[in-house]
């Protein structure tokens, strides 16, 4: 180390030595000191041999002391306790805890359970029917404490609402109806929708997982405890409890019912959606869209012509809703018992096709 004094060339400054040959320059500087005064040079604390340290005969007691039969499976801790109560001490709890760290011994050896890794969940849906996405909310009553169970099914691609369900309860059994219903209302082929949702005990229940499966509907969940996972559900639920006449609490399950009913017809037929580039979640899921679409264009194309002036950015055009839309794209409780009163719920559905 003190050649990198002696040996550096004038024009070669000593911090870039040092850093090209990855020393630390206090260290040089140490060296050089106690070589020209002919002294060893120091070694540091975890080099040099403590006075208070173990001698080799008491460390193998130690170690023989751990390692047998009465204390092979009990921790320092419980070693010292047991070791003092029969007029024994050999160390500190810390020093067995070194020793046995210095033999590669330390750590927890009850059986555990393994962590556990949950894979992000990725869906991509380019239409409707290809990918549903469901939660369930509560919505609070007028008496403290009592709360109703909205369930909502929300179509990724186009977020029309294509069933709900308001519920005293929350169970497996109620889950499965919403989606016997649902799949059979809009004549969902075996194959062809992907379900996903959270890891509530209504979808993850067996009974419910084994129902889908029957159904043949794939089956996915988010990972625990990360809301990101669910975002367009999560985002309904914040647009419903955000609308000027949310009442905040009901009175009972009839005044739920019928504020949802108003809610969910605004929502799908009359909501012009910011993530559907102004269009309603009707208009996407049925295609009508595209109609609608010619529509503004030429509204747009008329007033353009009368005062090309005001759009300083040129002609307008009609913006589209996107072609897919991604869950984590990649960047390049109760008893299972059926309540009577609970029925899912769709939009008025005529020869014609959605209306309100």
């Amino acid at each position: 180390m003190n050649n990198v004094i002696t040996l550096r060339p004038d024009r070669l400054p000593l911090a870039r030595a040092c850093r090209a040959l990855g020393l630390n320059r206090s260290t040089v500087y140490a060296h050089s000191k106690h070589a020209a005064n002919d002294e060893p040079p120091r070694r540091s604390r975890k080099q040099s041999v403590q006075p208070r340290a173990l001698s080799a005969q008491e460390r193998a007691v130690v170690v023989e002391t751990l390692h047998s039969d009465p204390y092979c499976d009990q921790p320092p801790g419980e070693v010292y306790q047991r070791l003092l109560e029969k007029d024994q001490y050999l160390c500190s709890v810390s020093t067995m805890h070194r020793i046995l760290r210095g033999l590669r011994e330390n750590g927890d050896r009850r059986q555990q359970r393994p962590a556990q890794h949950h894979a992000v969940p990725r869906l991509l849906a380019s239409a409707p029917h290809d990918v549903w996405t469901w939660d369930i909310t509560k919505l609070p009553l007028v008496r403290r404490g009592i709360y109703l169970s909205l369930y909502v099914v929300l179509d990724l691609f186009s977020r029309f609402v294509v069933a709900w369900m308001i519920s005293r309860k929350e169970n497996s059994a109620l889950s499965k109806q919403l989606m016997d219903e649902a799949t059979a209302r809009y004549d969902i082929a075996p194959g062809q929708l992907t379900l996903h949702q959270d890891r509530g005990s209504p979808m993850t229940a067996h009974g419910y997982l084994d129902f889908m499966n029957e159904l043949d509907v794939t089956c996915s969940h988010s990972r625990p405890r990360v809301s990101n996972d669910n975002p367009f559900s999560e985002s309904q639920f914040k647009t419903q409890k955000y609308q000027p006449d949310y009442p905040g609490r009901f009175r009972d399950i009839s005044h739920a019912r019928h504020w949802c009913e108003t809610y969910f017809d605004w929502y799908n037929f009359d909501h012009h959606h910011s993530g559907l580039a102004g269009f309603t979640p009707e208009q996407v899921f049925t295609g009508r869209y595209r109609a609608v679409a010619v529509q503004k264009q030429r509204v747009l194309d008329e007033r353009y012509e009368r005062n090309p002036e005001r759009f300083v950015r040129g002609h307008p055009i009609v913006p589209m809703p996107p072609e897919t839309v991604a869950i984590n794209p990649i960047a390049e409780t109760g008893e299972d018992t059926l309540v009577i009163d609970d029925r899912v719920n769709f939009p008025t559905l005529s020869a014609a096709g959605y209306v309100k």
